[in-house]
Parts: C-alpha cells; sequence; structure tokens
C-alpha cells in the first residue's frame, strides 16, 4: 500500500503546575514558600527518516501526543519535564497548516528534525512570588497548555529523473532494465498503480555515479483535471531535474499519432503547473525493436525541430539503452552543478 497524504492531529505536552508549598523545620533557619515549579510539557517533534518510504503508519493513527510535564512539588522540587515525541516521516515529505494551507515544513535531507508542537512552560511554584513584605504567598501557576495543530502530510518523492508518459509505453520496463527495481509489468493500462524508484549505476570505480529515477504512474488526457489516476501522482515528478518523456512507437499502443500522444501528455504536465513544463527533458522511443517506421520518424523530426535530445530504445533487447544511460547521467551532472555551487 503506498500512503502519500495524510492528515493528522498533534497535541504537545501542557505544562505541570507550579506548586504551593511552605516549609518550617528543625534546623532550618528560615521556613517560609517552597513550592518547586511544574516541568515542561514535551515537545511532538517530526524527523525524516531514509527507512521509511510512505506515509502509511499516519494512515490508523492519526493522532499523536507528547507527554505533559509534571507539577511541581514541595522542598522546592521541580516536576519532571514531559519526553517528547518523535515521529518518523519519508525525505521528501512536506507538511501544511490544514486549516489555513500555510506551508510548515519541507523535509529534504536525511535525519532532518523540525519541532512542530512546542510544549507548554511550566507554572511557577509560590516560591517565585516571596517579597520582603509578602513572606508567606500562595499565590502559584498553572502549567501552560502545548501546542494543538492540525496538519497535512504529502510525499513527494525526491528523484533526480522522472519517467513520464502514458500507460504500457514501457517506463517499468525501461527502470527495471537500468536499475535493481523490480516493478510490476503486465500488458494493460495502470500496471503501475504506485510510484517506483531505481537507483541506476554508470561507469566503473573510481569514477562511478549514479542517480535516481522515478516510474511514475501513467498518464492520460485529462490527468489534471483528475482523469485516470489523475493528479495523485503528478506531484512526484515536482522535484525531479529532468523529465524522460516515453512515447511507444510500436503499433501495439494502439494510438496513431506518437506525436499527438507526445503533445497531450506535455499539456497535461502544463496543466497541473508548479515549473513542469519547463524542466529540461529527453524524448524517448520505446520498443523500436518493434517500432512502425513512420512513427519513429515523425517524432525524431518533432524533437529535432523542437531541439530536444532524442534517443530510440528498446528495453527489451536493449538497443539504445546504455547510450541513454550515459546521456542521462551527464545531464543529471550538468544540472546538479550550479545546486552544488551555491551550497
Amino acid at each position: 500500500m503506498f500512503i502519500d497524504e495524510v492528515r493528522i492531529r498533534v497535541k504537545a505536552g501542557d505544562g505541570g503546575n507550579g506548586c504551593m508549598a511552605f516549609r518550617r523545620e528543625k534546623f532550618v533557619p528560615r521556613g517560609g514558600p517552597s513550592g518547586g515549579d511544574g516541568g515542561r510539557g514535551g515537545d511532538v517533534i517530526l524527523e525524516a527518516s531514509q527507512r521509511h518510504n510512505t506515509l502509511v503508519h499516519f494512515r490508523f493513527n492519526p493522532e499523536h501526543k507528547a507527554q505533559r510535564g509534571r507539577h511541581g512539588e514541595g522542598s522546592n522540587c521541580s516536576g519532571r519535564e514531559g519526553k517528547d515525541t518523535v515521529l518518523k516521516v519519508p525525505v521528501g515529505t512536506v507538511v501544511y497548516d490544514d486549516t489555513t494551507g500555510e506551508l510548515i515544513h519541507d523535509f529534504q535531507h536525511p535525519d532532518e528534525r523540525f519541532v512542530l508542537a512546542h510544549g507548554g512552560r511550566g507554572g511557577r511554584g509560590n516560591q517565585h512570588f516571596a517579597t520582603s513584605t509578602h513572606q508567606a504567598p500562595r499565590e502559584h501557576e498553572l502549567g501552560h497548555p502545548g501546542e494543538e495543530r492540525f496538519c497535512r502530510m504529502e510525499l513527494k518523492l525526491l528523484a533526480d529523473v522522472g519517467l513520464v508518459g502514458y500507460p504500457n509505453v514501457g517506463k517499468s520496463t525501461l527502470i527495471a532494465r537500468i536499475s535493481a527495481a523490480r516493478p510490476k509489468i503486465a500488458d494493460y493500462p495502470f500496471t503501475t498503480l504506485e510510484p517506483n524508484l531505481g537507483v541506476v549505476t554508470v561507469g566503473d570505480a573510481p569514477h562511478e555515479e549514479s542517480f535516481v529515477v522515478a516510474d511514475i504512474p501513467g498518464l492520460i488526457d485529462g490527468a489534471h483535471l483528475g482523469a485516470g489516476l489523475g493528479v495523485q501522482f503528478l506531484r512526484h515528478i515536482e522535484r525531479t531535474r529532468l523529465l524522460l518523456h516515453i512515447v511507444d512507437v510500436s503499433d501495439g499502443s494502439g494510438r496513431p499519432d506518437a506525436v499527438e500522444d507526445y503533445k497531450v501528455i506535455e499539456a497535461e504536465l502544463k496543466s497541473f503547473g508548479h515549473g513542469l513544463d519547463e524542466k529540461p527533458r529527453i524524448v524517448i522511443a520505446s520498443k523500436s525493436d518493434v517500432a512502425n517506421p513512420d512513427k519513429l520518424k515523425k517524432l525524431q523530426a518533432m524533437a529535432r525541430r523542437k531541439k530536444l535530445p532524442f534517443y530510440a530504445i528498446s528495453a527489451v533487447t536493449g538497443a539504445g539503452i546504455e547510450a541513454l544511460k550515459y546521456a542521462v547521467a551527464e545531464r543529471v551532472r550538468a544540472l546538479r552543478e550550479p545546486i552544488a555551487e551555491a551550497g
């Protein structure tokens, strides 16, 4: 089960109450107020983890609370602080305020931490209210309540390269060919019902390079309006640096015009927004071993007009795969460099 959007309620711990107490003991020359402070409530903390790749663990457990602080005690004893609650989320999780829609935090690095709800401060005991003219104070403070928030979390996969195209154009077969990923492959539409990630390695040590590829479930005309799998997975290609637009040039697709297929998917990406239509892309003609020569020629001519890199491949026979891997690795390296320099 792949869960990429959940709503949760979090409640930080309340602070403990301050204590009202007095001491008058043998061998204690000065007695007086001795009420201790209440302990601070625990925080609710989100932490990015590479061991998690979905938000499914929040689906059936949407409420999370931190421990409250203990109340203060006599003899100036402060209450114990409440324990924090740490919630693990996958890298790539974006947290929004479910009430206002405001972006709260975007987790982009492993082990990144963010305090989602702060614990309440403990109340002061009556020892703090003693003065020279008010030596037996009975005032003390109640603990402050911890923060409570209703949040919506979205998971956007972190990948260098995103594979887009109609269902059954060969995306899953390609990612299985170039990486260790083993997605479900079958001859019917929407075989892939959840994104798959694969790590592709190019070259030999010590000059070995790698990049992450995301196989996004097939798009169709009207996807941005909810058709097919809708916008459920379009968000996962927002973070990618490079798009590989795969077009089936065989006669098995049932669609007569490969160029029109390309235009439909590009229109969907543009309609979804978020800069998807501005991302660098490479056009790939898949199933070249059984290609319709006219389809292949028209798609190649279109790519040449748009000055887009073009590769014809067959994931079944392996034709063109190595050349594509090295071209993608080179392009990803070039796209990473400006970010590395800025960092």
